[in-house]
């Protein structure tokens, strides 16, 4: 992991503005470092027998190392359309694939801590596996009823934008809220 942990640190990412507009371009590891707003996308994953897909970050991932999370994703590509980055994210954290045109926006969010600073896009794939992690960073995978939400949080350390993110979505899910239309904010 050490190689692919330093190739990630010179990789070029977009820094944005709250509403997305790129406003230059930096290395991972200088975003890292000032904590720079950056392109990201989150994929909750559903199954047809309404469960989702939840893992466990590998300790090696630059942030958040071991905490769990609600959905697969990361940092956008420069110059990468929003669903293609969701689309990669998930084939190489979960190990499917599943195209573009179907994953459903489910909204969109900015989220900022003393860790993460990033313009998100939420999606939504429904996909029954089999899950195959390709790229290392999941150190465990689980599959768990959306009814028992609530119940499989409690007492979880979990990834601080996804559970400001996504879990409200996911509960949506589990109420049978429609997800509003995302704003259009031209990014």
């Amino acid at each position: 992991m050490v190689a692919h942990t330093m190739a990630a640190r010179d990789e070029l990412v977009e820094v944005v503005d709250e509403r997305g507009a790129v406003l230059r371009l930096a290395t991972r590891a200088e975003m890292r470092a000032r904590n720079l707003r950056h392109r990201s996308v989150a994929v909750a994953v559903v199954t047809s027998t309404g469960a989702f897909v939840a893992h466990r970050r590998a300790d090696w991932k630059d942030v958040w190392p071991g905490r769990w999370d609600v959905c697969f994703g990361g940092v956008a590509a420069v110059g990468e359309e929003w669903r293609a980055a969701a689309s990669r994210e998930l084939a190489e954290e979960a190990g499917v694939a599943v195209q573009p045109s179907a994953l459903r926006e489910l909204g969109r969010g900015s989220f900022a801590d003393g860790d993460v600073s990033a313009h998100v896009r939420i999606y939504l794939a429904t996909h029954d596996g089999p899950f195959h992690p390709a790229d290392g960073g999941v150190s465990e995978l689980v599959v768990v009823p959306l009814a028992g939400l609530d119940a499989w949080l409690s007492g979880r350390d979990l990834c601080a934008d996804s559970a400001a993110l996504v879990v409200p979505v996911l509960a949506g899910l589990v109420r049978g809220d429609a997800p509003a239309a995302p704003a259009d904010d031209g990014g």
